[in-house]
């Protein structure tokens, strides 16, 4: 019974019209699919999703590596098509590095306001004069006698 509740978790959607003969082509053609996000589902790959669109992209994939398409060519197709966010993993490039970027920045920033925060508030110490220096000694002889 437990066996076959963790077995349902791994299903795939994948149906069998849709797999190739070619086992080597379809174990990239699953390793593919596993890194392309359903437009319909949105959280899910097309390899897990029901939705009409990610067996779309299915058969997609697969009539690419049969025409010889390597992995490179049919990933660089699918996004040509449907655009970056049919990723999973979205690529690292110019336009995207702002995005990536910008956690490591706030932290810097936030860091560097920090030390300059306490820094300024080193130096803002007031120093006395002489004359104050004199008044508080007086103070503190008269508060222990």
């Amino acid at each position: 019974m437990l066996f076959a509740i963790v077995a349902a978790g791994v299903a795939h959607a994948v149906q069998p019209d849709e797999v190739l003969a070619d086992p080597a082509l379809e174990a990239r053609a699953r390793s593919l699919s596993a890194e392309l996000r359903c437009m319909v589902c949105q959280n899910q790959s097309i390899d897990d999703s029901d939705a009409e669109l990610a067996r779309d992209l299915r058969v997609l994939v697969r009539e690419r590596l049969t025409a010889g398409d390597t992995d490179a060519q049919v990933m660089d197709f699918v996004v040509a098509r449907y655009g970056e966010f049919v990723l999973l993993k979205p690529r690292f490039n110019t336009r995207n590095a702002l995005l990536w970027g910008t956690p490591i920045i706030l932290l810097l920033a936030g860091g560097i306001f920090a030390v300059v925060a306490v820094r300024s508030r080193r130096r803002t110490e007031a120093k006395l004069s002489d004359e104050e220096k004199a008044a508080v000694e007086r103070i503190l002889s008269e508060a222990q006698k």
